[in-house]
């Protein structure tokens, strides 16, 4: 019997050994953005296209590049709060570096190493290129700085266990494209739009139990996760719209049917209307070729 239970034990701590391995935080390799210089310009293009003000910027604030953190977002594992990412050195990362922030987008690493909640859309962004985040990193070293302390997500136990989300991204953290083989540049760009920057199906996908994207059913459709409501599907059999009339919404946020964009899809077009033409008729083409 006490020969069991040893080799229980140890069956035991080679189980838990192996568990914190498998859910250690990824970071990029420490040489990722070392030859990447990068122009403020371009990144603010990518930073509208990836909607980061319409997270970050302050709740009650009028101008989008104030990033003092603080909107509200609930869920089924509790109330996640936007971090203040503007430039100021204490309470923004204005005093991160360019690998720090590729870190926090692209893998939801933070810069003491932990995991960030999936509440950040890093899976959608891990396929960021490398130009493009060294652009957007150096645009958010451009915003004013604002010294808001970040408020602290209300999660309880167990979802509050941060190591845990290691496990939740070695499920859902290195998704394949959805549309495997885009035909044509428009298409292409409009895959990278939507599946990585835009992050599309992080509100118009259902999720599981665990909060994965059913990537079965992208963006047919999902609950909204505030329980008030449904986020409509934008697949061509739910949405009939011609392509020039989404690339017409994303600019105006006026419908064909002479309705407008509310609630979270009005910061949505905010963002997009300010890219160019090309980029929007691309979103539509990628829409209509689904």
């Amino acid at each position: 019997m006490r020969r069991i239970v040893t080799i229980l034990a140890v069956l035991g701590l080679c189980g838990l050994g192996a568990a914190w391995l498998i859910t250690a935080p990824d970071t990029l390799r420490d040489d990722a953005m070392a030859e990447l210089t990068g122009d403020a310009a371009r990144g603010e293009a990518v930073f509208w296209a990836a909607g980061c003000a319409s997270c970050h910027s302050a709740p009650e604030g009028d101008d989008p590049l104030v990033l003092a953190g603080g909107q509200a977002f609930e869920s089924d594992f509790g109330t996640f709060y936007a971090p203040n990412i503007s430039s100021d050195p204490q309470h923004g990362i204005g005093n991160w570096s360019d690998i720090e922030i590729a870190n926090a987008v692209m893998r939801g690493t933070s810069p003491d190493g932990a995991h960030y909640y999936p509440a950040f859309p890093y899976v959608g962004y891990a396929r960021l290129e490398p130009q493009d985040m060294a652009d957007l990193a150096a645009f958010l070293r451009s915003v004013p700085a604002d010294a808001t302390p970040s408020r602290p997500h209300d999660v309880a136990f167990p979802f509050s266990i941060r190591r845990a989300v290691g496990a939740w991204k070695v499920l859902y953290g290195s998704p394949d494209w959805v549309m495997s083989d885009p035909a044509g540049g428009e298409l292409a760009r409009g895959r990278y739009l939507v599946e990585v920057l835009g992050h599309c199906g992080e509100c118009h996908t259902p999720r599981d139990a665990l909060g994965g994207l059913d990537r079965d059913q992208w963006l047919r459709g999902a609950p909204n996760p505030s329980g008030k409501g449904r986020i409509p599907g934008i697949t061509p059999d739910q949405l009939d719209w011609s392509a020039s009339d989404i690339a017409y919404y994303l600019e105006s946020g006026f419908t064909p049917d002479y309705d407008s964009a509310g609630g979270s899809m009005a910061k949505v077009v905010t963002s997009f209307s300010k890219l160019t033409g090309e980029d929007r008729a691309a979103v539509a083409a990628y829409l209509k070729a689904l």
